[in-house]
């Protein structure tokens, strides 16, 4: 394990347990294998050059639009031998990153990016934008630059806060816009020609 502190507070009654700090290592010093051992259980971290990024608890509501997506996604890929996951898979996207997509999608179930523990890879992938400080930069910049590197040829970002689906594709290793659609419009994949998605079901689920 990296290094490691001993806490200098005893926790009292009404305080955090300060000394659970104690055994884990320090942001910067943790390894992927470290982080995969805490996630194995918890879900919402993700992992960044040696440091735990915690993501904030989902919603209702995003919870519901991804649920409704990833059931889109099912819909269409399972009769054609592949497969969507909601969130909770992890999947590596730069050499020391892994993220958790909101919704993974393979073509072929069966690929072998698809590990047990760690995705290497996506067909497809997509987030819903959080509605905290860090969700705008975190899905349109942060996400979006790391998906690209990873090589994956499609990213949506589904914003339920502008109301708004972005579909992005993969060109010369860098995403360019392909749809994008509001309310009253529909949200079109180009890897999937048979995948579309109304705007308004997806932030009013109607």
């Amino acid at each position: 394990m990296g290094n490691t502190i001993d806490y200098p507070i005893r926790s009292k009654r009404g305080d955090p347990p300060w000394e659970l700090a104690t055994l884990y290592p320090l942001q910067g010093d943790w390894s992927e294998s470290q982080y995969l051992d805490l996630t194995d259980s918890r879900r919402g971290i993700e992992f960044k050059a040696g440091t735990l990024e915690f993501l904030p608890m989902p919603t209702r509501t995003h919870q519901e639009i991804i649920w409704l997506l990833c059931s889109l996604m099912k819909e269409l890929l399972i009769p054609k031998g592949g497969e969507a996951w909601f969130a909770g898979i992890r999947m590596r996207t730069i050499a020391d990153a892994i993220r958790e997509p909101d919704v993974v999608a393979m073509l072929d179930r069966n690929d072998s990016r698809a590990g047990e523990r760690v995705f290497e890879g996506a067909d497809l992938v997509m987030e819903v934008v959080s509605d905290d400080p860090e969700g705008h930069k975190r899905d349109y910049e942060d996400k979006r630059a790391e998906y690209a590197a990873a090589g994956i040829p499609e990213y949506w970002i589904v914003d339920p806060i502008e109301l708004r689906i972005t579909v992005l594709t993969l060109q010369d290793g860098k995403y360019a816009e392909h749809s994008k659609a509001g309310e009253g419009e529909t949200a079109k994949s180009a890897l999937l020609e048979d995948f579309s998605v109304e705007a308004t079901r997806v932030f009013h689920r109607a």
